[in-house]
């Protein structure tokens, strides 16, 4: 099977272990060379030394709600080589509390790297793929919250509609230039914070339609459908990828 991203050169925040690590590790797989980043450098480095063994990847460890980071990992994809392809705004923070005594500081901290750091990545990202003039994709991180209500996630679910809201906008900005952008929504996920509840992947494969939560390989196979080729015409959606809990949504 032909490699999907031959030539195309990626950035993917919040990579360092989970959704974005599998994102990263599928898309060097098929031939991209991914600009990884995460917050905590110790987990970029592992990172990138893993998925160098597979192809080509390079770290830019970083708060990427930072406007300097955010600077410093576009600035790492065109040293590289020289262009940008694909974009996946996947960073994101998760601060679980009832909505009563929710803190402004938690909110801000919130609303700071899963808001302001994917808007402000894709606009940097964006100002060069219209330099360069042959298009790309850009793909937010969402999430089923932002769908239906969760306990204790008020701000986060808040934040990850907002996200589906401003890849819809974005179409009307970017399209001219050839970008399109989606968002991928993740249901129930087993990853390295998730499974750190033993309860959490019997729950979820009880409610969850498939009788499992998913994998981060199966994110990343929707996500790297939609930054492909055979995505191109898809622009402004989001796509759920939830073992069908949305359409039924039982409490967990």
């Amino acid at each position: 099977m032909s490699k999907r991203f031959v030539n195309k050169t990626a950035i993917v925040t919040g990579a360092g272990q989970g959704i974005g690590l599998e994102m990263a590790r599928q898309l060097a797989l098929e031939g991209a060379v991914v600009i990884l980043n995460d917050l905590d450098e110790d987990l970029t480095k592992e990172a990138v030394s893993e998925i160098s063994k597979i192809g080509a990847c390079f770290g830019c460890s970083g708060n990427a709600s930072d406007s300097l980071v955010i600077d410093l990992i576009v600035q790492r994809a065109l040293n590289e080589t020289g262009s940008l392809d694909l974009v996946v705004a996947n960073a994101g923070i998760t601060l679980f509390h009832d909505f009563l005594t929710y803190t402004r500081e938690s909110f801000n901290k919130v609303m700071d790297v899963n808001l302001s750091g994917s808007f402000f990545l894709v606009q940097a990202a964006a100002k060069e793929m219209i330099k360069q003039g042959k298009g790309g994709s850009v793909l937010f991180t969402s999430s089923v919250t932002g769908h239906r209500a969760h306990k204790d996630l008020a701000a986060y679910g808040m934040s990850k509609a907002a996200l589906e809201v401003l890849a819809k906008h974005l179409v009307l900005e970017l399209s001219p230039y050839g970008i399109n952008v989606n968002t991928v929504a993740p249901g129930a996920t087993l990853t390295e914070r998730t499974i750190e509840d033993p309860n959490y992947e019997d729950i979820w494969a009880k409610i969850t339609p498939m009788g499992r939560a998913a994998s981060p390989s199966d994110i990343a196979a929707a996500a790297l459908f939609l930054l492909s080729d055979s995505g191109r015409h898809i622009n402004g959606q989001t796509l759920v990828v939830d073992g069908g809990w949305t359409a039924v949504s039982p409490a967990p």
